[in-house]
């Protein structure tokens, strides 16, 4: 380390031209990595619904339908002329409407009351065209624009395309608002909480630039989405900048006695340990992400762990270069301390650490059975509620009701089959109509006399296309029910069959993710234990460790059952392991002074030391954490980051409570079995050759 540190400090002209340039090179890089904003692209390639859209696309040239478009007061020759304008928009792959299914010369020669009704009002009724879009999934934007460019203000749009490009309307700017709000209130709490002005600015400069470089480095991935771009880069802020607090901490301390670079090296080689554990608890924490199948949690997982290492590198490479070139400016602007020192509250906690352990044992298995029964949303459908796009929405459903759309392949080849699968399928409850060769044409009409739009529609060289409109919501219980039931409807009468739509893959999003929960809780919670584990080689403490911060999540995620609301999956995924990487460091503080300071007092003194000492850190830190939890519910527009924002502050908050308040019921009530069960423990009154405890 003494090498690392005096080569730090040799070459720090030469570190802070390294490091400014890959921030620079970063910021700039990030604009150009692309952003995914549907959910639905990172289920796993052997999905059902995943395996269902790739046989469309190979054997009928397009993707499912993701719009829908009214035209109001039309006549059946306007609409086809609106058709022909939306089919020639960029983005836009394709547009179904009456004429793919009846043929464009019958819909042109025959009149509309001699055709099939119940095919016809799912197209055209009252004047009012309906018409399916499928736009190219990347583009959904600059389509939409388009889109709403011809149909103009008075006809609607909706659909999972035209949420997508609302949702990315919406996080063009959040990042930025984001971190607008926060750095000056971080500044403001720092500021507080040190002894210099310029101080602060340290702090944030070496975060800062470490954000800046994993942001860069996402042009290597392909593309992100859209969660970790708004995400990503607040959590590695908060998380990350007590790795600069106890470096420059450590550095002003050393400061006193030897001259500004022995005392850096010193404050390196003192800080890394702590840093270096720190870093390892939150760095499990995201890793445990990686091993979700929905890709998302890789996704984040990989991002956020890469953001900790580039935030880890810079704290021990940029922020001593940069301390040791401009400590003049700390010593120039040094202030009063601003903060109470809350010496007092170690006495006040120590007191009321019995209630509090009640309390708490008295509801973590309550909180637990709640959050364990907590609802689930899986889709983005909620993100649009309150803009144009649900106001379309609802003008759609008046008119033509609730559609929500299905796609079912089976083998061509027996139209007989089909047409008894189409009257099952219409025979299920929720389902409102099957549209298929056998529906729409005739299954006595040999192929070769159909029309070529409707063979188009329905056949491809392997496979037969099914379209079942429902009047379900996306998701919910109707909905799966409603896809288990095609499915299981489907089977008894083919071997080989594949569902494709948005609740299809919503379902198979719900399977896989119920899953994942159970498995990245799992790898997070075994991972930090086994670091906590080696960190106090103590059989004990990290049970009581992890129960501290498990607790603290339970209550937090049984917010939402007991207000009765649905929890988007992405924030429990992200809070059941950030809230435990993250704040586990603060029990780990407590517990590392406790353990010191119990070698040299009785146990309850030594707690009251502990937390009068340590308060005012852990204080710190979690204010900062939470306070970038709520800047992310305050500044974003997209309900999944709001519930995200508002989970992360809560939790940290909770986080706090538990450790400052219960936690060091727990350490002193169970003082006797940590004693016999830490090596090495040497606790204070001690006797070697009777192992009692002297108080």
């Amino acid at each position: 380390m003494d090498r690392f540190s005096q080569a730090v400090i040799n070459h720090r002209k030469t570190i802070l031209a390294i490091f400014v340039t890959a921030a620079m090179l970063g910021g700039l890089l990030s604009v150009f990595v692309p952003v995914n904003f549907n959910t639905v692209d990172y289920l796993p390639s052997d999905a059902q619904s995943t395996t269902a859209i790739r046989i469309m696309k190979e054997e009928f040239g397009g993707e499912m339908p993701n719009t829908r478009v009214m035209i109001t007061n039309v006549s059946i020759h306007e609409a086809l002329e609106y058709k022909a304008k939306l089919a020639a928009t960029e983005g836009v792959a394709d547009v179904d409407w009456l004429d793919d299914v009846v043929g464009l010369d019958t819909l042109k020669t025959t009149p509309v009351g001699f055709l099939d009704a119940s095919v016809v009002e799912s197209y055209y009724r009252d004047n009012n065209a309906l018409m399916s879009l499928t736009v190219e999934s990347g583009r959904e934007l600059e389509a939409v624009r388009a889109i709403y460019e011809i149909i103009g203000e008075d006809n609607p749009a909706a659909g999972d395309a035209v949420s997508i490009a609302e949702a990315q309307e919406m996080s063009v700017t959040e990042v930025a608002n984001a971190m607008a709000l926060l750095i000056p209130i971080v500044l403001v709490i720092l500021i507080l909480s040190t002894g210099s002005w310029i101080e602060p600015l340290f702090f944030l400069m070496s975060i800062g630039a470490a954000i800046l470089i994993n942001m860069g480095t996402n042009i290597l991935l392909g593309e992100i989405s859209f969660i970790t771009r708004t995400v990503s880069p607040v959590l590695q802020l908060a998380v990350s900048l007590d790795y600069t607090i106890f470096l420059l901490h450590s550095f002003n301390s050393h400061r006193q006695t030897v001259e500004p670079e022995k005392a850096m090296k010193l404050a390196m080689k003192e800080s890394l340990p702590t840093v270096a554990a720190s870093a390892a608890t939150t760095a499990i924490g995201f890793a445990a992400l990686i091993f979700m199948r929905f890709g998302i949690g890789a996704d984040l997982g990989i991002n956020l762990l890469k953001g900790i290492v580039f935030s880890f590198i810079s704290v021990m490479v940029f922020l001593p270069a940069l301390t040791l070139t401009l400590y003049k400016l700390i010593d120039k602007t040094r202030h009063r301390k601003l903060l109470p020192d809350f010496k007092g509250a170690g006495r006040v906690l120590t007191k009321i650490r019995i209630p509090f352990l009640v309390l708490a044992l008295a509801i973590a298995i309550p909180c637990f059975l709640a959050q364990s029964e907590t609802g689930y949303m899986y889709g983005t459908s909620n993100i649009t509620r309150a803009t144009r796009v649900g106001t379309d929405t609802a003008r759609i459903e008046e008119k033509f009701g609730r559609q929500n759309t299905l796609a079912l392949l089976v083998p061509k080849g027996d139209t007989g089959t089909e047409a008894e699968l189409a009257d099952a399928l219409s025979g299920l409850p929720h389902v409102t109509g099957v549209i298929s060769y056998t529906t729409a044409v005739g299954a006595q009409i040999p192929v070769e006399f159909a029309p070529d739009e409707a063979l188009e529609q329905f056949y491809s060289e392997h496979y037969a296309r099914m379209i079942i409109n429902t009047d379900t919501e996306d998701e919910g219980d109707e909905a799966f029910d409603t896809v288990r039931s095609v499915l299981d409807t489907a089977a008894g009468y083919y071997d080989e069959y594949w569902l494709a739509g948005q609740s299809a893959s919503l379902y198979d999003m719900k399977d896989i993710v119920s899953v994942d929960n159970r498995r990245v809780s799992l790898a997070a919670v075994i991972g930090i234990f086994l670091v906590l584990l080696v960190t106090f080689r103590s059989a004990s403490l990290p049970f009581l460790l992890v129960f501290t911060i498990e607790t603290a999540i339970w209550i937090n995620l049984s917010f939402p059952y007991f207000a009765g609301q649905p929890l988007n999956f992405v924030g429990y995924l992200i809070i059941s392991t950030v809230q435990l990487g993250a704040t586990v460091d603060y029990a780990i503080l407590f517990t590392n002074t406790y353990l010191a300071n119990r070698k040299n007092y009785p146990k309850k003194e030594a707690m009251r030391i502990t937390i009068s000492d340590n308060l005012v850190a852990v204080l710190i830190s979690a204010v900062i954490l939470a306070v970038s939890g709520f800047t992310l519910a305050y500044t974003s527009n997209n309900p999944i980051i709001i519930e995200l924002g508002i989970l992360l502050g809560r939790g940290t908050l909770l986080s706090l409570v538990m450790v400052a308040c219960v936690l060091p019921a727990l350490l002193v009530l169970f003082d006797g079995v940590i004693r016999k069960t830490t090596l090495n423990n040497g606790f204070h009154g001690t006797r070697k050759d009777k192992g009692s405890d002297i108080e």
